[in-house]
């Protein structure tokens, strides 16, 4: 079974940084994109970013130029940089890993981002 630890959350005025990690293991594939999502209160959750194997990445919008996912191949993690946080940044995070094969995603356990005004 897919295991996705996340980690890195936390509380950050505005204008701050945070880093998050999720550390994969039990992939029985190999070939996925990895990505994040986030779900605000009340809000409908949403595509944050994705990177594949190659390293392509994708970012919604609204993070363009303020986050950057990454991932260490030999330590089996990825990583969300953020910074500049804004408060509507705040939400639960989400780790997830998509076998390319028949687009199967798993989800992490979350992680609370609160980014205080």
């Amino acid at each position: 079974q897919v295991q996705l630890v996340e980690s890195g959350g936390g509380l950050v005025q505005s204008g701050g940084s945070l880093r998050l990690s999720c550390a994969a293991s039990r992939i029985p594939f190999t070939i996925y994109t990895m990505g994040w999502y986030r779900q605000a209160p009340e809000k409908q959750r949403e595509l944050v970013a994705t990177i594949t194997g190659g390293g392509s990445t994708n970012y919604a919008d609204s993070v363009k130029g303020r986050f950057t996912i990454s991932r260490d191949y030999a330590k089996n993690t990825l990583y969300l940089q953020m910074n500049s946080l804004k408060p509507e940044d705040t939400a639960v995070y989400y780790c997830t890993i998509t076998r390319v094969f028949d687009a199967t995603t798993y989800w992490g356990q979350g992680t609370q981002v609160t980014v205080s005004s």
